[in-house]
């Protein structure tokens, strides 16, 4: 592995890491040794700290981490305020599976599964593109209609899904399984 490469790899770990990777479990993650990532963190020091870049690499207890400028900190903390990427809450994760996997699917065949009203988690998921409104059944009352989006695939890095592992993997899929809930709406 040239040094080039070395350092390729090393910010690409630090970008999906986000948190302070050391020097030694990169060297382990990359099979080469630690002289090699210490040169060649030597180096990306030397270059995120020449340019006027938006990121620059914290070193701490032989650790590294990108940091954002902070020259850049008002446009940083105005993204973060409105940003969609902050993650699931648990109830968030738990209606966005039943939506996945059951799809299409309403607001009260979800209400039936997990035994409560959805009506928040499902508004948070819409604004979060994670899901959207697919039609209305043609029945009484013509309910509304859920499935994911493609930024749902993005998100979890699918193609399509089909590529969701099977329900039957998960601990309690019995009574997801089970269709118990009602499916009329």
């Amino acid at each position: 592995m040239t040094l080039q490469d070395i350092k390729s790899s090393i910010e690409s770990m630090m970008f999906a890491f986000g948190e302070p990777l050391s020097a030694k479990k990169m060297a382990n993650v990359l099979e080469v040794s630690l002289d090699e990532v210490k040169e060649a963190m030597a180096d990306l020091l030397e270059e995120y700290s020449e340019d006027k870049k938006g990121i620059y690499i914290v070193e701490v207890n032989n650790s590294y981490q990108f940091a954002t400028s902070k020259q850049n900190y008002e446009y940083v903390q105005r993204l973060c305020k409105y940003s969609h990427s902050k993650g699931l809450t648990k109830v968030g994760a738990e209606v966005l599976a039943i939506i996945a996997y059951k799809q299409p699917i309403t607001k009260f065949q979800v209400d039936s599964i997990r035994g409560v009203k959805s009506d928040k988690p499902i508004q948070q998921l819409i604004d979060r593109e994670l899901i959207c409104v697919k039609g209305r059944l043609e029945q009484i009352g013509r309910p509304i209609i859920y499935g994911t989006t493609e930024s749902f695939l993005k998100a979890f890095g699918l193609k399509t899904l089909k590529e969701l592992p099977p329900i039957e993997e998960f601990v309690g899929s019995e009574v997801f399984l089970s269709g118990e809930f009602n499916e009329s709406a």
